[in-house]
């Protein structure tokens, strides 16, 4: 390392890159136990940058990825990280220093334009016998599930070579993976891709359609009967960057649009309904209701009132904490036999926060049980984070919650079941807890149906695992 890392808020505390991969075979459980019918491991993606910034400017998201696997069985746990080997990243390994920039819109470094940016930072999934990385902009990257080395770029044997959200969904009863690309027609285009991967692994649809304006498209929703694909004002303008404004900005005027397509149908038959501007990174879930007679869409999502961590089109206010701006938990119904082209609004809770999850047995079908990281402890100090993680029970408004304590934050939540024909919500949340006193993580696990009582099992990590995206449990069971 040649330089420092900058005084950025994105770079220091628990924001900060770990600089080294280990392996640590036998952790300590130091509370409690971890319960013998869990087994498989928790993999964790989130960025970690290898060399400091080119200059002063560097963005959260633009961090190479790096992978945190923790293994239980038997009762116990093991630990693995590695970086996400990806082209970026062999290039800069070889140089020895950064050779593509962490800020949006900056230049390589002279020699380094044709470098294939990508940081595979943001999600890490399983499907199919393939450990996935993900970021947004590029193909997958397949890791070894035990080893966390990495293959190499996949394409589905060569049949898709756009990019594909960090964001794919899984339908629970037939295995498929479904998935779609923004951009998909070169940087700067309004073109969405949209694919369907069988539970083999091979490519069985995929299409290419318009939206109403280019913008960044992080996720989308999948019921048993629809795909919906919202279109948020954090647009991507050519002209303006051209003229050396944002790369990605907030743009209220463009509006949102949400389409809403039959999964047997073809793109051309997509509805677009209009709301008011806003941004929602992470849907929890949706379903498809016939109820009364009618077809309508219900979609419980993070909502934010304009995107976080991203400046206004004329380049001012670009937020310096997830604090700037809350997301708020709330439902849309679609009425698909009216006339309308709008969609109705309820909140769903009055506290706000992110990384919303799930039973994901219940994918794109109607349930109960939602779960998310918040906060709710004042901020305490530089690198403060969520703070609390939420269990809310959506057929009667209860709320509970578990705050680890001062100067402890948690990462998102993730929810296994007890048993694989458990009741919905009967199993345990998983989740990472950054102790700032201790400059450690912990591995813990929480009783899903009482996680105000504190972890089941707490295990220390070797280190500490930097605030990230996100994370996803494969089942060994």
């Amino acid at each position: 390392m040649t330089k420092p890392f900058p005084q950025n808020p994105f770079l220091q505390a628990n924001f900060a890159p770990v600089m080294a991969e280990c392996d640590a075979p036998d952790l300590v459980v130091a509370e409690g136990e971890l319960p013998h019918d869990l087994a498989g491991t928790l993999y964790r993606n989130g960025p970690n940058p290898m060399f400091p910034p080119l200059g002063e400017a560097h963005h959260w998201f633009l961090g190479e990825g790096m992978i945190h696997a923790i293994h239980v069985e038997g009762g116990k746990a093991s630990y693995r990280n590695r970086w996400v080997r990806t082209e970026q990243y062999e290039a800069q390994r070889k140089a020895g220093e950064r050779l593509v920039p962490t800020g949006f819109g900056e230049a390589a470094l002279p020699g380094a334009e044709g470098i294939k940016r990508n940081v595979a930072n943001t999600n890490i999934v399983w499907h199919a016998g393939k450990l996935l990385a993900l970021d947004e902009g590029n193909s997958p990257v397949a890791m070894n599930g035990d080893t966390l080395e990495t293959n190499g770029s996949w394409t589905f044997e060569g049949r898709y070579q756009g990019p594909m959200t960090a964001h794919p969904k899984f339908d629970p009863r037939t295995g498929e993976m479904h998935f779609f690309g923004y951009m998909a027609a070169g940087p700067g285009t309004s073109d969405i891709s949209y694919q369907v991967v069988d539970r083999n692994g091979k490519l069985t649809r995929t299409d290419m359609f318009k939206a109403p304006y280019a913008s960044m498209v992080h996720d989308f929703i999948v019921t048993d009967e629809h795909v919906i694909f919202p279109i948020f004002p954090a647009t991507i303008d050519v002209e303006r960057i051209m003229k050396g404004g944002p790369t990605i900005a907030w743009d209220p005027d463009a509006g949102t649009h949400i389409g809403i397509m039959a999964r047997d149908a073809s793109v051309e038959t997509i509805r677009w309904f209009k709301g008011d501007a806003c941004y929602v990174y992470h849907p929890m879930n949706a379903y498809t209701s016939h109820e009364g007679g009618k077809t309508r869409v219900i979609a419980d999502v993070m909502k934010y009132v304009r995107v976080p961590l991203f400046p206004d089109a004329d380049g001012k206010r670009a937020p310096s904490s997830l604090e700037d701006e809350q997301g708020m938990l709330v439902r849309w119904t679609f009425d698909l036999d009216g006339n309308s082209d709008t969609y109705t609004e309820e909140q769903i809770t009055d506290l706000g926060g992110e990384f919303p999850r799930f039973d994901e047995r219940f994918a794109g079908h109607g349930y109960r049980h939602g779960y998310y990281a918040a906060m709710m402890r004042p901020k305490e100090q530089k690198g403060s984070s969520f703070d609390t993680l939420v269990h809310i029970d959506l057929a009667t408004g209860k709320r509970s919650a578990w705050e680890p304590g001062k100067g402890r934050y948690v990462h998102e939540p993730v929810f296994v079941p007890r048993k694989t024909d458990s009741a919905e919500g009967d199993g345990y949340i998983l989740s990472l807890v950054y102790d700032s006193g201790r400059n450690i993580s912990d591995f813990i696990v929480l009783d899903s149906e009482d996680i105000s009582a504190g972890p089941v099992a707490r295990v220390e990590l070797p280190s500490r695992v930097p605030f990230g995206f996100h994370g996803n449990w494969r089942d060994m069971r």
